[in-house]
């Protein structure tokens, strides 16, 4: 690995410190805020400079997607087994963890990065993140501001769901006993169960869970 500059070496440290501490990348807007840079641009510029150094490594055919090759590692075409392999992935807005709700996302709000071995998901699915609102998965050890990663596949009896129940969505436990109608439990004795008038629809089943600290 080519010698880094003092800045360069400092957002590596960062990056490494932030993905040991949670499991996970920090954001580009989170480097950017760490560093008071002018914008964006200026971290993704980093980030291709570390890159060019040997010091992270892009993952092919995937933008700002990344792997961090660990000191004492040599540059090479091969990506290293104990590399931490990081994709980012769409903010698509909240999700109740109540009462369900009408609020439904007008669009992709921002990216969140992720090391997909320590989220156990499939990174070949579009996965995307919602923002937890709400109490009724505490026991689940979801808590509201939490963000949940999604990932878009048929749900199993027991699997903790995004999903669309009577035309509103919530965050609930998917429960589909045989030959009875599925329906959603939540976390918290306090809420009630819910069961379908006419729709219950899966949107993807949580994968992992983001907290900030």
């Amino acid at each position: 690995m080519k010698e880094l500059t003092t800045r360069q070496e400092e957002i590596l440290k960062f990056i490494s410190q932030y993905e040991w501490r949670n499991g996970f990348w920090p954001s580009i807007r989170e480097i950017q805020e760490q560093f008071k840079f002018k914008s964006t641009n200026a971290v993704m510029g980093h980030l291709r400079a570390l890159e060019k150094k040997g010091a992270i490594h892009r993952i092919a055919g995937q933008a700002r997607t990344f792997r961090i090759n660990r000191p004492g590692e040599e540059e090479s075409e091969t990506i290293p087994e104990n590399a931490s392999e990081v994709v980012e992935i769409p903010i698509f807005g909240a999700i109740a963890a109540g009462y369900p709700d009408r609020v439904e996302s007008g669009g992709e709000i921002g990216r969140l990065q992720v090391d997909i071995q320590s989220a156990s998901f499939d990174s070949r699915r579009k996965s995307f993140a919602l923002q937890v609102r709400g109490e009724s998965m505490i026991d689940a050890e979801i808590y509201d501001g939490d963000m949940v990663i999604i990932e878009p596949r048929e749900a199993r009896d027991g699997d903790i769901v995004a999903a669309l129940i009577d035309g509103e969505t919530t965050l609930k436990r998917y429960i589909q006993k045989p030959g009875e109608p599925p329906y959603l439990k939540a976390e918290n004795k306090f809420y009630p169960e819910l069961y379908p008038v006419a729709e219950l629809s899966v949107q993807g089943v949580a994968k992992a869970v983001v907290r900030s600290l």
